[in-house]
């Protein structure tokens, strides 16, 4: 199989947006630097990298008879609000569980940003107290029973469609788009840097250029950096879910672990809470470019970018590609970060 194999429903306005970010890129004194923007990429209650997954995932929603969707998610999860928005975009109901993952008390924390715009939607969105833990959780699975016993028919979609079957396949499309981006711009991206987390993003795309390589591209690293602090949960996560997908796509051969590299030393002690290098990458990103970046995942990837240009481990001769995967509407639960 290939990745046209799979049924998808476009739920974005089509390729995300490339540009190159030139004041970073002189203020750094390094390497060229691009972002691609999956922030600006849809319509749909401020879009992410949570919808390009989606729209491999929707298909067989629409295929299972559904009538609900249930996630989970932290109190200001990207992905949950996304799930509520695919969900009121197709007339579905949505119930979520929103787990206490972040230990961030800021008055306000439950009822701004995600959450709120969630809610907006319509979607039973339902506080739980348990911490983070990027596996499958028990919380989720009484929802889905739940949504049954009242008469529903739920589609479960796990934390950030990483262990669903199909959720590596949208950022292995997003492979291919970069290598079409690439010849339509001139340019070749040898270096990407992606946030990693609950790992289908950034397995997507190490599956997605493997087989563009094998398919006689040029070779490039697709760097993670981790924002989970559970560093060996996530290497494990994105190792399992990138070889799967790269199966899924017909890759024919067992990917490499030198092409599985997620890194550390970014993400602080814990989950979603920021540290100095996160506020100020996000200080920089603001002031240089324009382009917001939020605190729990952009912030922690761009500080590791940030400090892998200005110590030369990507070259002077790199042309690197940032991922951003958006995020922005959790800013407001984090307004004590930038006093007026």
């Amino acid at each position: 199989m290939s990745l046209a194999d799979f049924a998808r429903y476009p739920l974005t306005f089509g390729p995300s947006p490339v540009h190159p970010l030139r004041r970073l890129t002189e203020h750094l004194g390094g390497a060229q630097v691009w972002a691609k923007r999956e922030d600006v990429s849809s319509g749909l209650a401020y879009g992410g990298n949570k919808t390009r997954k989606l729209e491999y995932i929707v298909p067989d929603v629409l295929a299972s008879g559904a009538d609900t969707l249930v996630s989970i998610g932290g109190y200001q999860s990207n992905h949950t609000r996304q799930v509520a928005a695919v969900a009121a975009h197709l007339g579905l109901g949505c119930r979520l569980v929103q787990e206490h993952w972040v230990n961030w008390d800021e008055p306000g924390y439950t009822d701004v940003g995600n959450l709120l715009l969630s809610r907006v939607m319509g979607a039973d969105s339902r506080l739980d107290a348990a911490g983070f833990d990027i596996g499958l959780r028990q919380s989720w699975t009484d929802a889905l029973r739940e949504v049954e016993e009242a008469g529903g028919t739920p589609y479960g979609i796990p934390a950030g469609a990483s262990e669903h079957p199909l959720g590596g396949l949208g950022f292995a499309g997003w492979a291919y788009e970069v290598e079409q981006q690439e010849r339509e711009l001139d340019v070749f991206f040898d270096t990407i840097v992606v946030c990693t987390v609950t790992g289908s993003t950034h397995a997507g795309m190490i599956a997605g250029f493997a087989a563009l390589e094998d398919a006689g591209g040029r070779p490039r690293r697709v760097l993670g950096i981790d924002a989970s602090a559970t560093i060996d949960k996530t290497r494990d996560q994105v190792g399992r879910i990138a070889r799967h997908t790269a199966d899924l796509i017909g890759l024919e051969r067992v990917l490499r672990d030198d092409e599985i590299t997620v890194l550390e030393g970014w993400a602080g002690d814990e989950y979603g809470v920021p540290v100095d290098s996160t506020i100020e990458a996000m200080k920089l990103s603001g002031r240089l470019e324009a382009m917001i970046i939020d605190p729990v995942y952009e912030g922690k990837s761009m500080a590791g970018l940030i400090d892998l240009v200005s110590s030369g481990e990507i070259g002077r001769d790199s042309t690197v590609l940032y991922a951003h995967l958006g995020g922005q509407p959790a800013l407001n639960a984090y307004a004590s970060l930038f006093p007026g």
